[in-house]
């Protein structure tokens, strides 16, 4: 059975540190926290649950850090989680059967990271990282924010997810203000973060600074296929903030040029035509949705809902204004069948049972 180190980066994590590794249990074999500067109880909270402390001068790097906290482990492999990640339960005792299961020559391990949810707690954003790395394959985190391991040599996928619980809105200006600091000093921005480079103006309302940003990232050629993905929608995002519909549409249909359409992109472009009230446009874009397969390995961000609930609603939408009742309450009871506890199908099936003279279903 393999050994994994826990190698956490931490500051001013008083709060959530405790909860994060009492989730991790005995999952991990060995635990190891670099402090980068806080000044709270952090230091004294992750000495309860390990003597392996250290302190890393901050310096803008994330990669730097977590480089330095992977050369501190021992283990036959790294894994790494931030002070708002949790393992639910049911993901520590997956956790430990891969520990059980894994073949030792395996470099990376990916697996779920679930960092949005609806108000059931069930995941609406989801996409998998490299979260285990065999110490000896002697891999390095990249990038001073947004850091990353390339995958590489054997790479196998797992079912262990981890869950990021944020209690609070952090220093929500940083990632910008690192890009930005270098740049300042002269350093290119690598294609990846040029991509987030432009995802980062977005979260700031700037807008025309990252429609410029991403459309040079786009047309440079040097993006992930993913990323390029996200990319249109991104910028699709801004061109309707700034109600430049038909910019919108060019950008969501420039994304279809990167491969097959991911469920995310047809319920974009079938919301633009559901907004203009041109409901065969619309349930045609929704169908393509509801045909699309989850690539839950592709690397890319997911949102589950895009895959069944949130296409069958609008169909429900577009079918009944398109004088298609039957398909309607079809696609409702679809919609109905994949989160029972909706509040809008709910709304729908009443409805519908209304509109047919029936005693209200139950749901």
């Amino acid at each position: 059975m393999i050994t994994i180190s826990l190698c956490m980066i931490v500051k001013n994590e008083e709060n959530t540190l405790p909860r994060c590794l009492d989730s991790v249990g005995d999952a991990v074999d060995e635990i190891v926290v670099v402090d980068t500067g806080s000044t709270d109880r952090t230091k004294e909270r992750a000495r309860q649950y390990t003597d392996r402390v250290y302190e890393f001068p901050w310096r803008d790097d994330f990669a730097a850090a977590r480089n330095f906290a992977f050369d501190m482990g021992q283990m036959d492999y790294l894994m790494w989680l931030d002070g708002d990640d949790v393992l639910q339960p049911e993901d520590r005792m997956a956790l430990m059967q891969l520990k059980k299961d894994l073949e030792p020559d395996t470099d990376v391990v990916m697996l779920p990271y679930h960092t949005a949810f609806d108000a059931s707690g069930r995941p609406t954003f989801s996409y998998y990282r490299e979260r285990l790395i065999r110490r000896g394959a002697k891999l390095r985190w990249e990038g001073a924010v947004h850091e990353a391991i390339a995958p590489a040599g054997k790479v196998v996928y797992g079912e262990a997810a981890v869950t990021h619980r944020k209690t609070g809105p952090g220093d929500p200006d940083r990632n910008l203000r690192i890009l930005e600091g270098l740049m300042a000093k002269g350093e290119k921005l690598t294609p990846r973060e040029r991509f987030y480079y432009g995802r980062e103006l977005t979260y700031h309302q700037r807008d025309r600074e990252a429609i410029r940003v991403l459309k040079e990232f786009l047309e440079s050629g040097d993006g992930w296929v993913e990323n390029n993905i996200q990319a249109s929608r991104d910028l699709a995002g801004c061109y309707e903030r700034l109600g430049e519909q038909e910019l919108r549409f060019q950008a969501l249909a420039c994304g279809l040029r990167f491969g097959p359409p991911r469920a995310e992109s047809c319920c974009e472009l079938g919301r633009f035509f559901l907004e203009r009230e041109e409901w065969p446009s619309a349930a045609y874009w929704y169908e393509r949705a509801l045909e699309c397969p989850m690539e839950e390995h592709g690397g890319g961000f997911t949102t589950p809902e895009c895959y069944g609930y949130v296409p069958a609603l609008q169909l429900c939408v577009c079918c009944y204004r398109m004088g298609e009742v039957a398909r309607a309450e079809a696609y409702n009871e679809m919609a109905c069948g994949i989160k029972p506890d909706s509040e809008p199908c709910r709304y729908n099936r009443a409805f519908f049972d209304r509109l047919k003279g029936r005693e209200p279903s139950a749901m």
